[in-house]
């Protein structure tokens, strides 16, 4: 069975996004499919076409005419058109955001192709998320019709959560034609923890800490200026605590100057963007991992990555309250919950973890089984299985 996928953006861009691509793709392959790769306007990294990362091979659209959205949707499905008469895939498979499915829908029809379409977070709201639209403008509701307008047609549509899919249900999707694709971790990565990096612990300031981490991107949504407002109070409870904060992004200019008018800011560090091999060294310095999201509905609705890892890595896991890690974690048994947009409850909740240090070993060893369980890409992607079965039995007998 050979696939096209139709994605935003890819490695060697560093996201989740491309990420989870790569762990989807590799995981397909390992069933014994072929995988193709084609990218939107919107991967704006330089490269040659086709550019081969990590065994896969990705498609270029290049640069997009026209007006803004219509042009990339327009350009997308003409080098998808081009594509498609080239490897004669058995499915076509667009990845959000929705832009993928507006230019993969009309290709998949006159090709006579199934189409899926995968959502891992609703383009409005993720704009919301990100600063860069408002709930409820004409924008916010244009673009959500437009999602609809796009399950709708796609022959199969998936998400990454129970959130996204009850919302779809909600919108009166067909629940047929809905399945789940959750995240997951790659224990082969992340499964073996590194034992303390004492060098870099020195080179930091952390010997001897309590340290609470945050490992990822800076956006507003993420919380961190709770985060950062918290430590006050945890360090009057726990004064040997510290903050390591670790990645980059739209908030950091104003998170540092928060960190710097603190009464404890030296005791938060930024270390920036860290290359993706040497990750690992700083979760081995951390001795909780924190996401405190704010509540809204993009965390209500969409479960993050980045708590799998910390589990698989053997961390203890401190998180808001909100729907999307509460899909994820169950509280006093994976991680610990603590209720959203309040940093005295954060505060008092890393303290508490501190304070019960013998309860560690055996809430580290749960987590690290339900990821092992219940988490693991392979897992993941075995939800494709009957999906395109289902399509290309289908198609056949369309013939």
């Amino acid at each position: 069975m050979r696939i096209l996928h139709v994605l935003d953006h890819s490695l060697p861009l560093h996201s989740g996004y491309t990420f989870r691509t790569r762990a989807l793709l590799l995981g397909q392959r390992r069933l014994g499919w072929e995988t193709v790769h084609l990218t939107t306007p919107r991967h704006f990294k330089d490269g040659p076409s086709p550019e081969v990362v990590d065994g896969l091979a990705f498609h270029r659209t290049g640069p997009a005419g026209g007006p803004p959205i219509l042009g990339e949707v327009q350009a997308s499905a003409r080098a998808l058109d081009r594509l498609v008469a080239e490897v004669r895939p058995d499915i076509i498979h667009a990845h959000s955001p929705v832009l993928t499915a507006l230019a993969a829908v009309g290709v998949a029809r006159r090709h006579n192709l199934p189409l899926v379409y995968e959502i891992r977070a609703f383009w409005e709201d993720a704009a919301v998320g990100n600063g860069t639209g408002t709930e409820g403008s004409l924008r916010y509701r244009a673009t959500r019709m437009l999602e609809t307008w796009a399950c709708r047609r796609a022959d199969a549509v998936g998400a990454i959560c129970d959130g996204l899919l009850g919302d779809l249900r909600q919108r009166g999707i067909d629940p047929a034609k809905l399945f789940a694709v959750p995240n997951a971790v790659d224990l082969d990565q992340f499964g073996t923890p590194l034992p303390r990096d004492r060098k870099l612990s020195k080179q930091l300031g952390l010997d001897g800490a309590d340290v609470v981490g945050f490992i990822g991107s800076y956006y507003d949504y993420e919380g961190l200026d709770d985060l950062i407002a918290a430590m006050p109070a945890l360090v009057a409870a726990r004064p040997k605590a510290q903050l390591l904060l670790v990645g980059g992004g739209p908030m950091e200019a104003a998170l540092k100057a928060q960190a710097a008018a603190s009464p404890v800011g030296d005791r938060i560090h930024f270390v920036g963007r860290v290359p993706h091999s040497e990750v690992d060294r700083y979760y081995s310095l951390v001795d909780v991992l924190a996401y405190p999201r704010k509540h809204m509905r993009l965390t209500d609705l969409v479960t993050p990555l980045k708590p799998l890892e910390a589990m698989a890595q053997e961390k203890l896991v401190a998180a808001s309250d909100v729907g999307g890690h509460r899909e994820l974690i169950e509280d006093g048994v994976t991680g610990t919950l603590f209720r959203a947009d309040d940093p005295a409850a954060l505060a008092a909740s890393l303290a508490q973890l501190f304070a019960d240090r013998e309860s560690w070993p055996a809430r580290r060893k749960v987590a690290k089984d339900y990821v092992a369980r219940e988490r693991t890409w392979d897992r993941s992607v075995t939800a494709y299985v009957p999906v395109y079965e289902r399509l290309t039995a289908s198609r056949r007998g369309q013939k």
